[in-house]
C-alpha cells in the first residue's frame, strides 16, 4: 500500500485551481471538495485528470441508500482514487454505496472509504450535540468495523485513532487523516489535529493537507515539507 500527502484543493474555481498546481512541476494527489466541486461539476474533475493528478473525491454522502447507490454509480465513471460516504449512514448504506460505485462488469477503480468523525469534532461535542455517549475512541472503531464488515477499504479518520483501527480492522485497511497541521501552524477550526511526523509513527496511510499549504508564503516549499516529514 502506498503513502501520500494528499493536498486539498479548497478553492473557489478552476482558476485559483490551475493559479496553484502551476507552482508544481508533477502533480500532486489533490482532494477535491464540496466547495470547489459544486461549483465546476464534473468538468474538474476531467480537467486534473488532464493534468496527471490523483484524486480523493471528497463529497461525504449521507442519504438514504438508494440515493447514495445512485450518486455512486454517477461516481463510478469519473475513475477517481478515492471517494467517500458518512459511516453513519449504516452498513446497509455503505453495501449500497458500494454496488452503485462497481460497473456492470464487476470493475472498481475508485476505492471507498467511510467518513468517521470530523476532526473538527471533538469527544465533547460529540456526546453532548450528537448524543452519542460513547468515547470518541470507540465510536471510531466502531465506524470503522461496520466499514469493513461492509466491504470498503477504509475510512477518514483523525490520526489519533489511525493506529488503533490498524491494530482491529488490520494494517491493509486504509487510514485517511485531515486535520494535519505543522507544529508551528494555527488549529484554525480544526480540533483533533496532528503533524505530519504523529501521523506517520501512528497508522496514517495518506494525510490530507489544505490550509497549511495552500495558504503558505511558498506552497511548493511546505508540501516538500510534509512529504519530507510524513514520508522520510
Amino acid at each position: 500500500m502506498g503513502k501520500d500527502v494528499i493536498i486539498a484543493l479548497d478553492f473557489d474555481n478552476v482558476a485559483q485551481v490551475d493559479a496553484f498546481l502551476g507552482n508544481f512541476k508533477k502533480p500532486p494527489f489533490v482532494k477535491v471538495g464540496m466547495e470547489l466541486f459544486y461549483a465546476e461539476g464534473k468538468s474538474i474533475i476531467t480537467h486534473l485528470k488532464k493534468l496527471g493528478c490523483k484524486i480523493f473525491l471528497d463529497l461525504k454522502c449521507h442519504d438514504i441508500p438508494n440515493t447514495v447507490k445512485k450518486a455512486m454509480a454517477v461516481i463510478s465513471d469519473f475513475d477517481v482514487e478515492f471517494t467517500d460516504v458518512h459511516a453513519a449512514g449504516t452498513s446497509n448504506m455503505m453495501h449500497y454505496a458500494l454496488e452503485g460505485l462497481t460497473k456492470t462488469n464487476g470493475a472498481r477503480k475508485t476505492k471507498l472509504l467511510a467518513i468517521t468523525q470530523l476532526t473538527s469534532t471533538d469527544e465533547e461535542t460529540m456526546q453532548k450535540e450528537l448524543l452519542i455517549d460513547k468515547p470518541i475512541m470507540d465510536t471510531v472503531l466502531s465506524y470503522a468495523l461496520n466499514a469493513k464488515n461492509s466491504g470498503l477499504e477504509g475510512i477518514v479518520c483523525s490520526p489519533y485513532e489511525a493506529a488503533k483501527v490498524k491494530s482491529v480492522c488490520g494494517e491493509d485497511f486504509i487510514t485517511v487523516t485531515p486535520g494535519i497541521r505543522f507544529d508551528d501552524s494555527t488549529k484554525a477550526d480544526q480540533k483533533r489535529i496532528a503533524s505530519p511526523t504523529y501521523a506517520k509513527l501512528n497508522g496514517s496511510d495518506y494525510i490530507v493537507v489544505g490550509r497549511s499549504i495552500t495558504l503558505a508564503a511558498d506552497p511548493v516549499a511546505a508540501y516538500h515539507r510534509c512529504l519530507s516529514e510524513f514520508l522520510t
